[in-house]
């Protein structure tokens, strides 16, 4: 029996929820931070709105390469592709390849070797 009227176990849950919050706010900026970093010509995933992605692309003078529901694949050789997307109203930019491997090339057979 507890003297000040709690129950055992009250705001764990919370602090499992927030710890878990925390993690992935913080995994979500240093991938976003590490985006601008990015070499010319790789692969970048404009997520959003795919009229809002597909604006942004064009103003900052990027390829499309592939375009799905939020997430569009864009290319482009300048270095500060990643801040022009930005700049033109990009939501959120992540480096497609290190995201999963949306590269937008084709994808590679896998060949077992005996």
């Amino acid at each position: 029996m507890t003297t000040d009227g709690r129950q055992r176990g009250d705001g764990r849950w919370g602090r499992i929820a927030g710890a878990i919050a925390l993690v992935v706010c913080g995994w979500l900026a240093v991938v976003t931070a590490l985006t601008f970093g990015s070499a010319p010509g790789k692969s970048m995933a404009v997520i959003g709105p795919p009229s809002q992605a597909l604006a942004a692309i064009a103003k900052a003078n990027g390829r499309i390469l592939v375009s799905h529901n939020y997430v569009t694949i864009a290319r482009s050789d300048d270095a500060d592709f990643v801040g022009r997307l930005y700049a033109a109203g990009a939501l959120l930019v992540l480096d497609a390849e290190q995201a999963g491997g949306c590269s937008g090339l084709p994808p590679k057979l896998l060949t077992v070797q005996l």
